[in-house]
């Protein structure tokens, strides 16, 4: 409890988190144990951020950010606006839909906000939309962009609770696009109680049209997701294929990826995994004193003592989750509670994939709540939209994120059918 409170204090003192879990942790293992132990806090924090999978994170954001340099977002767009333009809310449908899209590729759902939002924002506004509406839809769509593979923090949660990359995202696929699709149902709905007309009529010539131009882009989440998920390339090989991919596509097909986007993309980038990697070395440090202590253990014995039931306690993780989504960045929260909880999810049988999916869904819906809510900050920013407005407004799409944890939660085939099918 005092390593926990020194931690928040640090926090609210606005020390980096990176740097308050290294401090207190480095401070909790010399005072409990004594100095001999100190030399093991370097050793600790260089093993906890090389190891192999965590070299998908930079390569994935690079190529979110390369996309985001590029004209593939617009022509992505354009396709998606031709497809469903002619249906009520077709508008803030083709948002959801890029938006999957766009997860498909960096796997952040910052990125997913930078790309779609600077664009479909403005046109929403335009159609006659509620800004805090346009907002809203961007904001939460674009959470799916760490439910759908690929996605940062299960690549995140697969190394602190060593469990399949490949399993967990693919866990994430039929989740994710039931999100997907019930967004579009609520967005479909919005518009009818607006009295929103259809924003165009359907042309098959200007689908072809679009589908030609965005021909390229289409070909990336089937070269890198099917390449991960048929088993062809690991995760890290498929995240080095999606920058490959990315950069033919921006200097040699489209040829609108200048050399100053590409040096901000790497810039950006670097800046990004920086910032995870710091995270993810300092976060070791405090994993090593909470084994040392037998902490895990004994949180994971006094929970069963009180009931040994997995879904109460699934519902019990569930809300410790979404209390600590609300107050942390998704990395942070995984890092620092995913090894305290680990013991007690193995005790019980819970899935380790299946609890990965639920620590997703968890952080995605605290990317949508204040106070910090980094998403929706991001997107308001972009939006010039108040956070308030925007919050209320996204009210019937945390609902649907809701109903399906739940459902993830209680009917495990959700998430877990496909792997069931293929790896097991």
């Amino acid at each position: 409890m005092l390593v926990l409170l020194s931690l928040v204090a640090l926090i609210l003192l606005s020390v980096p988190i990176a740097i308050a879990l290294g401090a207190v942790g480095t401070a909790a293992i010399w005072i409990g144990f004594g100095d001999r132990f100190l030399i093991n806090v370097a050793l600790s924090m260089y093993e906890g951020a090389t190891r192999f999978p965590l070299i998908a994170i930079p390569l994935f954001v690079l190529a979110g950010s390369i996309m985001n340099h590029t004209g593939i977002s617009r022509r992505l767009i354009d396709f998606a606006y031709a497809l469903i333009g002619f249906v009520r809310g077709g508008l803030a449908m083709v948002n959801v839909g890029v938006s999957m899209f766009f997860a498909e590729i960096s796997g952040s759902a910052v990125a997913d906000v930078a790309a779609v939002g600077s664009v479909l924002i403005p046109a929403m506004k335009k159609k006659g939309y509620p800004g805090r509406f346009a907002a809203a839809v961007t904001s939460s769509s674009a959470s799916l962009a760490i439910i759908i593979p690929p996605s940062i923090p299960m690549i995140l949660y697969a190394v602190i609770a060593q469990t399949s990359v490949v399993q967990l995202f693919v866990a994430g696929v039929i989740p994710g696009f039931l999100g997907g699709f019930g967004m579009m149902l609520i967005s479909y709905f919005y518009a009818r109680k607006l009295g929103l007309p259809a924003e165009d009529i359907f042309q098959l010539k200007r689908v072809w049209t679009t589908f030609k131009a965005a021909a390229w882009a289409l070909t990336l989440p089937v070269i890198i997701l099917g390449g991960i998920l048929g088993g062809i390339v690991t995760a890290t090989e498929g995240a080095g294929i999606a920058v490959a991919a990315a950069l033919f596509i921006g200097l040699v097909i489209y040829r609108d990826l200048t050399w100053q986007g590409l040096l901000k993309s790497l810039v950006d980038s670097g800046v990004q995994t920086a910032v995870v990697m710091l995270l993810v070395a300092a976060s070791a440090v405090v994993g090593m004193y909470l084994t040392m202590d037998g902490v895990p253990q004994r949180l994971a014995a006094q929970i069963l003592g009180f009931t040994s039931n997995p879904y109460v306690i699934l519902a019990m993780l569930n809300v410790l989750f979404l209390m600590i989504g609300m107050i942390l960045h998704s990395a942070s929260a995984i890092i620092l509670v995913v090894p305290i909880v680990m013991p007690l999810v193995t005790l019980v049988g819970i899935d380790p994939v299946h609890f990965g999916v639920l620590v997703t869904l968890n952080l995605a819906i605290g990317q949508q709540t204040p106070p910090v809510a980094s998403v929706l900050m991001t997107t308001c920013s972009i939006a010039r939209e108040d956070i308030w407005d925007v919050t209320w407004a996204n009210i019937p799409f945390l609902i649907l994120l809701l109903v399906l944890l739940a459902l993830v939660t209680y009917v495990p085939f959700v998430s877990m059918g496909l792997v069931e099918a293929f790896y097991r």
